[in-house]
């Protein structure tokens, strides 16, 4: 594969998708008054700065909180700001503002990250400025003493963008000169694999591991340079890459090894579970890390230090001063003295930097597992570091632009494990451009990608074959009945249900009772179109601030009556998630369910990989008399949804409609209407209630 025409083809594809992305949002921001933004989950207005203090890694830390004067209770309203989004803090322009005015107050801003949401409280850790800091000195010094309400609004995050186009600008140069080693010409089909070495005989220090995990683990150890880890729902991926870090850090010497992976919830999950006496650091914004895995993150074990207690003792003198300087502070500065109070801060945060940035290095430099979502590996902390391996987990959901942020770092890496299912959803796309026209060679495998979703998961796939990957093939999950058609479809037939969840049934569950709901593990309610037909809600202001979205009322209500059926008979609302491929039928019930059972989780499919209830019920909102399914032709986007249940799954159609959209979901309605169980509704029961 020619190196530099698919950097050169990545890069187009980025900037068109980074182009969308942008456009998609400053549409949103420039043509709808703050309330709206609002109401569709991009701002939380009426704020007022209650406190600001330094943070971990020096950041300037602000909470807000409801401003009281337009506030009867001093809660939040319903917004969908969460943990972990970058956001600006901005004056807040009024309802008629103009796009001048929008552009004024937002360069007046500052950029940062949410580090907690409660009802009353939205604290953000203000990035550094383009000075190393004193652009948001100055910025949060005018938004705290402006007196003026302020607004967060949700931004794109420019920092990945900005990484992934930096490391194919590095690969194209290494395409061009023709300068590419080792991994590298295996990852493109210049060189063939190695063979894989005997490991011999392994201590295994997870004895719980079954035998298919077992061959990949010694696969991952034999390899010399990739290893897939093909790990379909619910056949413990984790603990086998678990097992394989273990390995790599028990050998003599130990290897040093770099896990990532494209979220910061699937690096925390390595985390929880690796054990505590094994040292790791955990790189990344403390905002985005799970409360249980701070102390082993960068920042915490900084602090902790040796060089951490100087650090601390510069940290306090910045914290004293920041109080002084702050309205409403004891001893407040007050006048003139305040611009030198603000230059010493400056002063301070150097200083800061400087040896937290010695005592990181040290830490980073000395640690044989580092951990750090994928385009959190090309921040300055692993600059020139070297890595034995890189280990990618849900490699399958990652951008292959960002899988090459680890792969480049330092000196290389000699050593590639990707663990994933290309047969689960790829990662999102947004953007619509027709793929760039390129020259392709005549061999399939050798084709440039012309679409993001191409997955270094697969592409290695199709570049080497099966050779290359080993199959986890026994599940912990589901039923074997809700296993047995993804597996026949999708994986071969090769996938076994484990003996401890084979024939587990809701009616096992603790205080729920015995019906012809409860003791089927597979249920398809056909509506048969015709009396549930779908509708199209489009945003009522016309604006762009959301595409169309399919919703169906009368399925919608059949859902929530199937709901209310499995809670009545005793199953928790905890234990159950409705899901539905369309934002417009989530909507509906969202807002009929949630307020009576609010531990229910509803939410899309994409939104649901990689996440497992005891019952699940599916709502495919399509029906129409063109037989058009939309989505629902995407059969990982089907594999996803069905393959999240543990004990019961539901899924609630029109079977004709959804047989038209072939693939997957069409051969799933034939087989459970060969053996599985299919009830035909009767719409007059619905309207009933």
């Amino acid at each position: 594969m020619d190196i530099a025409l698919f950097a050169t083809t990545q890069l187009d594809l980025l900037r068109q998708e980074h182009a969308a992305e942008v456009a998609e949002q400053t549409s949103l921001i420039t043509s709808l008054p703050p309330t709206s933004l609002q109401r569709h989950g991009l701002a939380l207005l009426n704020l007022s700065v209650s406190t600001q203090r330094t943070g971990l890694g020096g950041r300037t830390v602000l909470e807000l909180e409801p401003d009281l004067a337009l506030t009867t209770d001093g809660k939040f309203p319903s917004h969908g700001l969460r943990s972990g989004d970058i956001v600006r803090i901005e004056e807040q322009p009024g309802g008629a503002a103009k796009k001048k005015e929008k552009a004024e107050l937002k360069e007046r801003g500052v950029e940062g990250v949410v580090h907690r949401v409660s009802e009353s409280r939205l604290v953000v850790a203000v990035s550094g400025g383009k000075k190393g800091g004193d652009d948001d000195d100055a910025g949060v010094e005018a938004l705290v003493t402006s007196g003026k309400r302020l607004w967060a609004v949700k931004m794109a995050n420019e920092v990945t963008f900005r990484r992934m186009v930096k490391v194919m600008e590095n690969l194209k140069e290494i395409g061009d000169k023709q300068t590419a080693t080792g991994l590298t010409r295996v990852l493109f089909g210049l060189d063939s694999p190695a063979p894989v070495e005997d490991v011999g005989e392994i201590n295994w220090l997870d004895e719980g591991l079954n035998e298919s995990q077992k061959r990949a683990v010694k696969f991952a150890l034999g390899s010399r340079d990739i290893a897939l880890i093909h790990g379909p729902p619910g056949t413990g991926k984790t603990q086998t890459l678990l097992e394989i870090i273990r390995q790599f850090t028990s050998q003599t010497p130990p290897k040093r090894v770099l896990v990532c992976g494209p979220s910061n919830i699937s690096v925390d999950n390595i985390v929880l579970r690796l054990p505590p006496d094994l040292p790791v650091v955990r790189l990344g914004h403390p905002a985005r890390l799970l409360p249980r895995v701070l102390a082993k993150s960068l920042d915490v074990l900084s602090q902790t230090s040796e060089a951490g207690e100087i650090v601390k003792d510069v940290r306090q003198e910045l914290d004293s001063l920041m109080a002084k300087l702050a309205v409403g502070g004891k001893n407040r500065i007050r006048g003139k003295d305040r611009k030198e109070g603000w230059e010493q801060v400056r002063h301070l945060r150097g200083e800061f930097r400087f040896r937290e940035g010695k005592a990181t290095r040290d830490l980073v430099s000395s640690s044989k597992v580092v951990l750090s979502t994928l385009h959190g590996a090309g921040g300055f902390q692993l600059r020139n570091e070297r890595f034995d391996v890189v280990i990618i987990d849900e490699g399958s959901q990652a951008l292959e632009a960002q899988c090459w942020i680890p792969l480049l770092l330092g000196n290389g890496v000699s050593k590639l494990i990707l663990a994933g299912d290309h047969l689960q959803l790829p990662p999102t796309v947004k953007s619509t451009s027709k793929p760039p026209k390129i020259a392709q060679p005549k061999e399939k495998r050798f084709r440039i990608p012309t679409s993001l979703e191409a997955t270094l998961f697969s592409r290695l796939l199709d570049l080497h074959g099966k050779d290359i990957k080993r199959l986890l093939n026994v599940q912990y999950r589901m039923h074997q009945d809700i296993m047995s058609f993804p597996s026949k479809y999708l994986y071969d037939s090769e996938l076994v249900a484990a003996e401890s969840v084979a024939n587990r049934l809701l009616t096992e569950l603790p205080d729920v009772e015995e019906n012809e709901d409860t003791t089927l593990p597979v249920l398809f309610i056909d509506t048969q179109g015709g009396d549930f037909p779908e509708a199209v809600d489009s945003d009522e202001s016309k604006k762009p601030s959301t595409s169309s979205s399919h919703s169906n009322p009368l399925e919608a209500a059949l859902t929530i009556k199937y709901v209310r059926s499995l809670i009545a008979a005793g199953v928790k609302d905890t234990e159950i998630a409705v899901i539905t491929p369309y934002n417009g039928q989530l909507a509906l019930l969202s807002a009929a369910l949630r307020p009576d059972y609010p531990g229910l989780e509803l939410g899309s499919v994409d939104g649901f990989q990689g996440r497992e209830k005891e019952a699940i019920v599916v709502s495919l909102v399509r029906s129409n008399d063109k037989r058009e399914a939309g989505f629902l032709k995407e059969g990982r986007r089907l594999n996803v949804a069905m393959t999240r249940a543990r004990r019961h799954l539901c899924v609630i159609g029109d079977g004709e409609t959804v047989k038209h959209a072939g693939g997957f979901l069409a051969g799933w309605i034939k087989w459970v209407e060969e053996g599985g169980e299919v009830r035909y509704p009767d719409v007059s029961d619905v309207l009933q209630t």
